[in-house]
């Protein structure tokens, strides 16, 4: 099983990129969230420039985001920069639209999108929105084509998995969702969460930091994909606050933070309790734990953890996570 590392992307994320290569990790995936960070095919641009050998890639591209033709440059030209470590993850969208009251894609979508995308990189003249283009770009304006590029689909759900297996190179799934993992050979999954100091307690101050985002993401996520929140712990003090704003914006209370930080309603919940549901909804506990539920991920047909760190001392995070990591290598 590969270690990889991903970040909302930041004005730190190069640097964060770079710290992850000391340290061994095999890929550093960047979040494509335009309302809470910078542009991501920039940030990545920058690591690649200050790495050498970690592969680098957007974790999740939304495709209403951009024309294909602009992903497509994009993907070309950071492969130009650090060639055969590029990966291009695509996903319908979840913080990426919704924190911009957006729907997310539809399937089908997604389907033409990722299909029009790779015809671009092979060099086709292929068709969109009614017209005909290829790349034109010369010789030191992108690499010549066909462009070697692995394409993962982050997918929930049996249309996802049709779309994954009809046009990706592997599976990007998030929250504990393996189930479809052994359909691939390449099976990426995203995990939140922190290695704990001895005897420290969930609601430290360190662990809301570092793991209360990433429990925050399981109240985003159940919200919006019309879950009942009440059943998670304090799970009705967040929804009171959330819905303490007029329903066209409260898309913004619910995404103000993500993944990032607490927001309003995480940190009501979190004063009421919800940093219980930690051990669930997120990779928390001591080094062995991390390293024995590591070890049950990969029995389960994952074959690439990509490990989200968040919190003050991102080196911190980033080094105790791998060390527990190495141990399910190493075992």
């Amino acid at each position: 099983m590969q270690i990889s590392s991903q970040f909302q992307t930041s004005l730190d994320s190069p640097e964060h990129i770079a710290v992850s290569e000391r340290l061994g990790y095999d890929r550093a995936w960047l979040q494509d969230t335009p309302a809470h960070s910078p542009d991501v095919w920039m940030m990545l641009a920058l690591a690649a420039e200050r790495t050498e050998s970690i592969g680098l890639g957007p974790g999740v591209l939304v495709p209403t985001l951009r024309h294909p033709m602009v992903t497509a440059s994009g993907a070309a030209t950071l492969s130009a920069l650090a060639p055969g470590r590029v990966a291009v993850a695509f996903g319908t969208g979840f913080a990426g639209s919704r924190a911009m009251g957006a729907r997310p894609s539809t399937w089908s979508y997604l389907r033409d999108y990722v299909h029009t995308f790779r015809g671009l990189l092979q060099g086709q003249t292929v068709d969109w929105d009614g017209g005909r283009m290829r790349m034109l770009h010369r010789a030191g304006h992108a690499p010549s084509r066909p462009i070697a590029i692995p394409v993962l689909i982050s997918a929930l759900g049996p249309k996802g998995l049709a779309v994954a297996r009809e046009l990706g190179d592997g599976l990007f799934t998030v929250n504990g969702e393996t189930e479809f993992a052994r359909h691939f050979t390449w099976a990426a999954l995203g995990v939140h969460g922190t290695v704990l100091d001895e005897s420290e307690e969930l609601d430290s101050p360190r662990v809301r930091a570092a793991a209360g985002p990433g429990n925050a993401l399981a109240y985003h996520a159940t919200y919006e994909f019309g879950g009942d929140v009440t059943r998670l712990p304090a799970g009705q003090v967040w929804l009171d606050i959330v819905n303490q704003t007029p329903e066209r914006e409260r898309h913004l209370a619910v995404h103000d933070q993500h993944l990032a930080g607490l927001n309003r309603a995480d940190e009501a919940a979190w004063a009421a309790g919800s940093w219980a549901a930690i051990p669930t909804t997120t990779l928390t506990g001591s080094a062995a734990h991390v390293t024995e539920r590591l070890a049950a991920i990969a029995e389960q047909g994952i074959t690439e953890i990509v490990y989200q760190p968040t919190g003050p001392d991102i080196t911190r995070e980033l080094e105790a996570f791998i060390t527990a990591a190495r141990a399910v290598l190493v075992g």
